[in-house]
């Protein structure tokens, strides 16, 4: 990777963290610059504005991190129920970015600024539809092979896991991690009865 690109990663990856941290309409440029330690005229140079470098950081940094946290666990195994529990599991507990009281960085920019902006909102979007539409394939898998009931809905079960995790997040936030283990309990126990 040359300069320029580097450069390029290193603006998104922090300005990631404090977005993060504080929300994309609290994280001035300014900010970002002065934690990247670049130029004005250096973030200018690789992005428009602020809104081009938010939409960087849902397709550059979002998007391959989802992808490995989310949608990689699942291909891996045979038991689907086990691992939707596994990967749910791993992002609760076992990821090392996410912080309890920041809740989740995809849903937090869905929540400020899907009402906001369109092109954020449809950025958004294709990352929840990814997510989903990965669990509802897996569950497709596992429903032609007789391993989970063929009366069930996947495209339900998945945006049913995928809105309860979006409320864990949010909550986790209220009543810290405890709330994640009474979460991934109660999930377990609704995967099992797929069989």
């Amino acid at each position: 990777m040359g300069k320029a690109a580097d450069t390029r990663l290193i603006i998104l990856q922090k300005a990631f963290e404090l977005i993060y941290r504080n929300g994309y309409q609290a994280t001035s440029i300014d900010v970002i610059i002065a934690t990247t330690q670049v130029t004005k005229g250096a973030f200018y140079y690789h992005f428009k504005s602020k809104e081009e470098m938010g939409l960087a950081i849902i397709k550059e940094v979002m998007y391959p991190g989802m992808a490995a946290a989310m949608i990689d666990p699942l291909l891996d195994g045979k038991d689907v129920p086990d691992k939707i529990y596994r990967m749910m599991e791993g992002l609760l507990l076992d990821n090392p970015f996410f912080d309890v009281q920041y809740g989740c960085p995809a849903v937090n920019l869905i929540e400020e600024m899907s009402p906001l902006n369109l092109s954020f909102r449809n950025a958004l979007t294709q990352l929840v539809v990814r997510w989903q539409h990965a669990i509802e394939h897996v569950l497709t898998l596992a429903q032609q092979s007789g391993k989970i009931r063929a009366e069930l809905a996947p495209r339900q079960i998945a945006l049913f896991v995928v809105t309860g995790y979006s409320g864990v997040r949010n909550m986790g936030k209220v009543f810290g991690r405890s709330c994640y283990h009474d979460f991934l309990a109660e999930l377990k126990t609704y995967l099992q009865k797929l069989a």
